[in-house]
């Protein structure tokens, strides 16, 4: 065991000494705040710039008044006509020329409305100028049918559901959209740091084979001490520059709130894409109740449990595919020949997120959900995404135990290729021989 610490100890402190390390441990806060800042900048001087659009309305049927838009700034150049229009047009700054022709009736006028402009326009802009046509023909094409639009507009019902379970507690309609987002950020988070770390304890490996210090390393301790020697002082490090990072980003976007009156959080605000536009119109529309309801039942969130399955998924996983690296760490001379074997270790990450993305928002207690949630080289991703739902304490027992299981049979596996891999030169591995490696 002291031996073990003291490995521990040394992989940990050659980590977070390495001038890489500390390097990227503090510069990448504000490489990453920065990039968040570009990019409220920039989304906000595109949206704050209005795109101009002139029109030549041909039918007759539109007035300014219809083409009032809070993103578009309209022009009216139907009185010098269209092809004088389109040679002012190609010699400005308009996005394009709008052309309404005349037609017999309103599906004819519907069919002949082009768009002119020298490049590609923007879809938001396509987009925002049929809606507004599309209305104004709707509207006329009513009128013309006989229908009384204001007896139209009074049918309308506004629906707004109530959502409650049979106890008669009431619930908020975006709490399963938190649910996800807590689930996806807890997945993906592992996935990252499985990725990262993982791979650093494979190049650690790698080092120390190729410049022969493992030979004197393995004369005073066992193999295997010193495969898990590495892969606990790795994580050490990686945890460390992961807390560092959080501290830093957190104090960047304090500072900036209050020295500078910077909201980054805007980031999540700005932008322009008309899907999230609309959402933020309905998130005007949530009552005061609603809120009331939602903060409530954020606090309802067994958040505390929440944490812990956290923790030992985020363990267990980073021990069960770390080990996996060191192996193949030992298996090969350079990080060249790691790539033959990588596809059986990244398959089940990679899987655990598609499945966990296509099959936890639509369903997160079904068939699919439920079994990838249970096999120990996906639970860790697709379990934390289940668990912000509601997770029976059975499910995530056997899961926690299949995954314990597992991590000590591949630690097995790994320790055996580990043991004769370290000492292995010049000779190019393949499956065959790692067989070989496990029966020894």
């Amino acid at each position: 065991m002291k031996k073990l610490l003291l490995i521990i100890e040394r992989e940990f402190l050659s980590k977070v000494r390495n001038r890489t390390f500390i390097i990227m441990t503090f510069l990448s806060p504000v490489l990453m705040v920065g990039m968040i800042a570009l990019v409220v900048l920039l989304t906000k001087s595109s949206i704050e710039k209005n795109t101009s659009v002139a029109y030549v309305d041909a039918s007759g049927l539109f007035s300014p008044d219809d083409f009032d838009s809070k993103t578009i700034d309209f022009e009216n150049m139907t009185e010098i006509g269209f092809e004088k229009a389109k040679i002012i047009v190609q010699e400005s700054s308009h996005e394009g020329l709008l052309f309404i022709p005349r037609g017999d009736s309103i599906d004819v006028i519907a069919e002949g409305v082009q768009f002119f402009s020298e490049e590609s326009p923007s879809m938001i802009t396509v987009g925002e100028v049929e809606n507004l046509l599309r209305t104004k023909l709707e509207s006329e094409k009513m009128v013309q049918s006989g229908i009384d639009l204001n007896k139209l507009e009074a049918s309308k019902v506004k629906l707004d559901i109530k959502l409650s379970n049979f106890s008669g507690i009431k619930s908020s309609k975006l709490i399963n959209g938190i649910r996800i987002a807590i689930g996806m950020g807890a997945g993906y988070l592992i996935m990252m740091f499985i990725l990262i770390y993982g791979a650093m304890v494979m190049r650690s490996v790698i080092e120390e084979k190729t410049s022969r210090i493992i030979e004197v390393i393995i004369s005073s301790v066992k193999p295997f001490q010193l495969m898990l020697g590495k892969i606990f002082g790795t994580a050490a490090a990686g945890l460390t520059q992961f807390l560092i990072w959080g501290l830093l980003i957190t104090m960047i976007f304090v500072g900036s709130s209050y020295f500078f009156g910077v909201d980054l959080s805007e980031a999540s605000n700005a932008n322009p894409n008309m899907a999230v536009q609309q959402m933020d119109a309905q998130m005007e529309m949530i009552s005061q109740d609603e809120n009331q309801t939602l903060f409530t039942e954020l606090l309802n969130l067994p958040l505390v449990s929440m944490f812990v399955y956290f923790i030992l998924y985020f363990l267990l996983g980073y021990l069960l595919y770390s080990s996996l690296y060191a192996a193949i760490g030992a298996a090969v001379d350079n990080e060249t020949d790691t790539q033959q074997f990588m596809l059986p270790v990244l398959l089940p990450l990679v899987l655990g997120v598609y499945f966990g993305f296509a099959t936890v928002i639509n369903d997160p207690h079904g068939t699919i959900a439920t079994v990838f949630s249970m096999i120990p080289f996906t639970s860790p991703i697709v379990m934390l995404m289940r668990i912000p739902f509601g997770v029976p304490w059975y499910q995530i027992l056997i899961s926690l135990i299949l995954l314990l299981l597992t991590f000590i049979v591949v630690v097995w596996i790994a320790a055996k290729i580990y043991r004769v891999g370290i000492l292995m030169y010049g000779k190019k591995t393949n499956y065959k021989e790692l067989m070989k490696w496990i029966r020894y």
